[in-house]
């Protein structure tokens, strides 16, 4: 059994506090030091947040520079970012030129949320990455990120094809989540995603167990299945979580999940208020009763000048030519 796999079975037990597997595997998920991901999480912040006031991205990006540690090496990034959204107005492209840097993930979601046919709004891409980035920041296991990432997905009605093919280039799994991942983008919407979570945990082996009469040949199941390739990737408690959430709404299964294990939960669209609209909409009609009260005043005085609604005159001919219709 793999390191990922006791951390979640001691997580499922209570051998141990929720967060120590997470500071222990933290190195091995997150590809980048912690302060680079505190850096990347203040940047996102910053970006939504003045991109709500209506200032420029150009200017925002030049300004968090300068509040950025320079000992990372967010600062490079910024620029290269600056320096594409200059020449293309995105910021998409920098994001897949700095492969090295940003996941795949980061960079789909980018591109989507600027993808004018998409309705995914870019600030909600902008708190998508902002979250992630928190969470690697914070100590990240691969069920936890792996399941944000797919609510990211189901929520916002994104691409699974294209979403889970940049999961799975996430450098944050290893050989056996990256072969599963693409399993899931083959299957999903074809079977439970509820059931594709259960068959690889931990408590579905010991269901089989149980099924046999003995409890203490879970261990011995699960050796068997990693020797053939499929290693338990869920610990029990999320094996019991998506049994009990079978032939239901997915987000149910995710709702479940945010409460019982504290996984993050993916930012949903804020639903629009009437009220802001509603003195846009009173003034444009206090325009429109203007202007037909002034039709009113001129009909009243002498009847509507029609004239100034014709299209101008044509250019009188010179003395001696010809007019334009001969």
């Amino acid at each position: 059994m793999s390191g990922d796999d006791a951390s979640s079975a001691a997580q499922g037990r209570g051998d141990e506090p929720r967060g120590s597997h997470r500071d222990r595997e933290s190195s091995f998920i997150s590809p980048l030091p912690r302060e680079e991901y505190v850096e990347q999480m203040h940047l996102f912040e910053v970006l939504g947040e003045r991109l709500k006031l209506n200032i420029p991205a150009q200017e925002i990006l030049e300004s968090v520079r300068e509040e950025i540690l320079v000992t990372t090496k967010l600062p490079m990034a910024v620029d290269f970012m600056l320096s594409e959204l200059r020449h293309l107005g995105a910021f998409a492209t920098a994001m897949e030129r700095l492969r090295h840097y940003f996941t795949p993930f980061q960079t789909f979601v980018m591109a989507e949320a600027e993808n004018e046919r998409q309705r995914f709004d870019l600030r909600i891409g902008l708190e998508v990455l902002r979250r992630e980035a928190k969470y690697r920041a914070e100590g990240a296991t691969r069920q936890g990120l792996f399941l944000y990432q797919l609510e990211v997905l189901c929520r916002n009605r994104m691409g699974y094809d294209y979403g889970l093919e940049a999961i799975a280039g996430d450098p944050a799994y290893d050989e056996a989540w990256r072969n599963w991942i693409l399993t899931v983008r083959r299957q999903i919407g074809i079977i439970d995603l509820a059931d594709l979570i259960f068959v690889r945990s931990e408590f579905y082996h010991e269901r089989k167990a149980a099924e046999q009469g003995d409890a203490s040949l879970a261990a011995a199941l699960m050796a068997e299945a990693a020797e053939q390739g499929f290693p338990p990737l869920f610990g029990r408690q999320e094996g019991r979580i998506a049994w009990a959430n079978r032939k239901k709404d997915p987000l149910l299964l995710f709702g479940a999940l945010h409460r019982q294990l504290g996984y993050p939960e993916a930012p949903r669209p804020n639903p629009a208020d009437p009220e802001e609209r509603l003195l846009p909409t009173l003034a444009r009609r206090m325009e429109q009763l203007e202007s037909r009260l002034k039709l009113v005043e001129e009909e009243q005085r002498g009847g509507i000048q029609l004239e100034r609604f014709y299209a101008a005159e044509q250019k009188r001919p010179e003395a001696g030519g010809r007019r334009p219709e001969e």
